[in-house]
């Protein structure tokens, strides 16, 4: 990687924060990264910086950065504003989807159906999530979304564990008839189909209180 460019950091990171590689609150010590990656302090701080905007991490100044991590209040309160802001920005996003977007949202609630490993499970519940939402115009609605479930990530790993990800028949069904709402283009049905989803881990997640030890 060239010295001046952080992308290749923000990559790796990214994708070791949202596949669970690096666990909320482990620690990011500037100088490891650079180490690791070749690369003079400056990108390295860049590439923090950018984490730090997408939610993913949490600076300190004159401490540190580490691995966002949320309090069960932290959480609670995160999925209860998912619960209101998803379902509107669905509802923005439906009247533009295109076909093959749709058609795409087709296959992955097919595909997170027949998933049989969690992590591949996650992969395609976030793609199929964040593609219903890509007809909604730019703006802060949509990166605050996209930043909320960066940071509660883990939480719908833990989720997924205690729900049984491969034998949930409630999931399916509610991607199914969220699937079936924006087919229909029925904002409304898929507003409530999505907020009952959203509902249904939050109310889990309360009812595990070690998950946040």
């Amino acid at each position: 990687m060239a010295s001046s460019s952080p992308i290749r950091v923000v990559e790796t990171l990214r994708e070791e924060i949202l596949n669970g590689t690096l666990v909320p609150g482990a620690r990011l010590r500037q100088e490891d990264i650079a180490d690791r990656f070749g690369a003079s302090r400056q990108p390295v701080r860049d590439a923090l910086r950018q984490l730090e905007g997408d939610g993913l991490i949490t600076m300190v100044p004159n401490a540190g950065a580490w691995v966002s991590k949320l309090s069960e209040s932290e959480c609670y309160e995160a999925y209860q504003v998912r619960e209101r802001l998803e379902p509107l920005l669905l509802s923005q996003s439906i009247p533009n989807l295109t076909d093959t977007q749709v058609k795409r949202l087709t296959e992955l609630v097919s595909e997170i159906e027949k998933a049989t490993d969690l992590e591949q499970f996650l992969r395609l519940d976030r793609e199929f999530h964040l593609l219903s939402y890509a007809g909604a115009a730019p703006g802060m609605l949509r990166e605050f979304v996209e930043r909320i479930w960066n940071t509660t990530q883990h939480y719908r790993r833990a989720f997924a564990k205690l729900s049984d990800f491969a034998s949930s028949e409630v999931t399916h069904l509610e991607h199914k008839l969220i699937l079936d709402a924006i087919v229909r283009k029925d904002s409304r049905q898929a507003e409530n189909a999505l907020e009952g989803h959203i509902r249904r881990t939050r109310v889990t997640l309360a009812q595990h209180k070690e998950l946040f030890n």
